[in-house]
């Protein structure tokens, strides 16, 4: 496994990212053991998590799951950077959601119950939040940080100028403020490299990026004996019918390649320089060691003008649309 520092911070982490949405609703909890511990034994030592995820029935349910596999020892905490979020409604409770002082204060120590442990490395805004100051928000999680709850902090699916005042916020405060972004990004969906992407390079963090390979479609999701099209429902039948051309041409040059389409795509991530580790949400243990595979995955020049060629990307803003 491959190490990289989360953006401008000392902190290292593996150039994957395990996500654990699916533990719980699709993956029952000893196959999530197993994944947990197939992950870490590969060197995976970074893992994402959110308060959320478990399903509207059932919220922190995840959170549960990764604090039963820390529980069983083994140095399993020890050896994890662990990573949660929050800002998603956990009750009908009046400040059960978004990024209050309370809400941050009760949501963090809720997390840190359930996942069992003292402190969470990498503490996460799930979203922006437009009616809360930004000086409140930095003041309660100073606090967290006094009281050695969490370490870092991060947000997710930020603007490019929500990352700014974030940070220029911060920096009045003599406070470091955002550590990381994570951002949908994959070869399908480039939209982040507008301003998400450039305003995390200047300010130091580091892009995490959320679905590599867009719900499956990256993932050659036509050439799976044909079952591709019954396979994706909703947003993403959608988005397979708008870019089947694009995804047959892609799935035919990784054929080319002699790789598989999901190897390609996440290595395509990780050859892009503001991308510290893309979030990889295994089901099963075999997707998993797929992933693994993938990240030692070298694309040379030609490779890499050939997938921009099949899915065209941006420019930084405003050049990309003005002159």
């Amino acid at each position: 496994m491959r190490y990289t520092h989360l953006g401008r911070s000392g902190l290292t982490v593996s150039r994957l990212c395990l996500g654990t949405m699916n533990f719980g609703p699709q993956t029952e909890e000893r196959q999530a053991f197993a994944i947990l511990d197939t992950a870490q034994a590969a060197g995976i030592n970074f893992i994402d998590t959110a308060n959320v995820y478990g399903g509207s029935s059932h919220r922190g349910w995840t959170e549960e799951i990764l604090g039963r596999w820390f529980a069983q020892g083994g140095e399993r905490r020890e050896r994890t950077v662990l990573a949660t979020k929050l800002f998603g409604t956990m009750t009908d409770r009046p400040n059960e959601s978004k990024l209050s002082a309370l809400h941050i204060r009760r949501a963090l120590d809720a997390s840190l119950k359930r996942l069992q442990t003292d402190y969470i490395d990498l503490y996460q805004f799930h979203h922006v939040d437009r009616n809360t100051p930004w000086e409140e928000i930095w003041q309660a999680i100073e606090v967290a940080v006094r009281q050695g709850k969490i370490l870092y902090s991060g947000s997710s699916n930020f603007a490019g100028w929500h990352i700014a005042r974030a940070q220029e916020i911060a920096a009045r405060r003599n406070y470091n403020g955002l550590v990381s972004e994570q951002s949908i990004y994959n070869l399908l969906t480039r939209d982040a490299e507008l301003e998400v992407i450039p305003a995390a390079q200047q300010y130091g963090l580091g892009i995490l990026p959320w679905s590599p390979l867009h719900g499956g479609l990256l993932g050659g999701v036509l050439k799976k004996d044909g079952e591709g099209v019954r396979r994706v429902a909703g947003r993403a039948l959608e988005a397979l019918k708008s870019h089947q051309k694009q995804i047959r041409r892609y799935e035919d040059f990784a054929a080319e390649l002699g790789q598989e389409p999901a190897d390609v795509a996440l290595a395509w991530l990780l050859h892009q320089p503001a991308v510290t580790a893309p979030i990889i949400g295994p089901r099963t243990p075999e997707q998993l060691e797929a992933s693994i595979r993938a990240h030692k995955l070298k694309l040379d020049a030609d490779a890499l003008k050939r997938l921009d060629e099949i899915f065209p990307g941006h420019r930084t803003a405003p050049e990309d649309y003005a002159w």
